[in-house]
């Protein structure tokens, strides 16, 4: 039931990191809930670095690392998705 849990809040957050983005992020849903886990697993590693990973109550601070992480990962995961698809490229004029 984890990965269940897993797969939600990656989702939750991913579309969230594509609310706070600017712009367009021209990636499919099943990938924005992939850089979203791995956002919160990003996440869930610098709250454990700094030492908030684990408080009593709701881990706000935890949740924001985790939203934090998700945007960096949609931020750079976007551009990357672009250049394998092939949209990264720019036009060229054949001579």
């Amino acid at each position: 039931m984890n990965w269940l849990w897993a797969i939600l809040v990656g989702l939750v957050l991913g579309v969230l990191a594509r609310a706070i983005l600017p712009g367009k992020q021209d990636i499919p849903i099943w990938l924005t809930a992939i850089f979203g886990i791995l956002g919160s697993v990003l996440g869930n590693a610098v709250a454990g670095w700094v030492g908030v990973d684990d408080t009593k109550g709701i881990d706000w601070m935890r949740h924001v690392l985790q939203l934090v992480g998700a945007v960096v990962v949609v931020g750079i995961g976007t551009p990357l998705w672009a250049m394998v698809k092939g949209k990264g490229k720019r036009a060229t004029r054949g001579t």
